[in-house]
């Protein structure tokens, strides 16, 4: 299966901090404290039944991004994405101590 992805304009309201969050397309997470959704199986496809909250467990450092690494709370898949301009940079930073396994 390969990874299409499929953009969704759709504005949100955090799940874990209730941040309301007005949706580009491009955006899968909460930027005040970095949560998302379980619900692609491919990027913007919503195709995926868990809707668990995705956990930012860490953050790794490519150049001059920062890649978020998630899992899921209900069945414990894991992904990672790129970090936005407007996220929380505290909490990046804050993650970016934290060691992935």
């Amino acid at each position: 299966m390969s990874k299409k992805f499929q953009r969704k304009i759709e504005d949100f309201v955090c799940e874990n901090c209730g941040e309301k969050t007005k949706g580009d397309g491009y955006t899968d997470h909460c930027p005040k404290c970095l949560c998302s959704k379980h619900v692609d199986m491919n990027p913007g496809d919503r195709a995926c039944n868990c809707k668990g909250l995705m956990e930012p467990i860490g953050v790794e450092i490519r150049g001059k991004e920062y890649i978020v690494h998630y899992q899921c709370l209900k069945c414990k898949y894991r992904h990672k994405v790129r970090s936005n301009p407007d996220d929380n940079l505290e909490k990046i930073i804050e993650l970016s101590r934290q060691i992935i396994n």
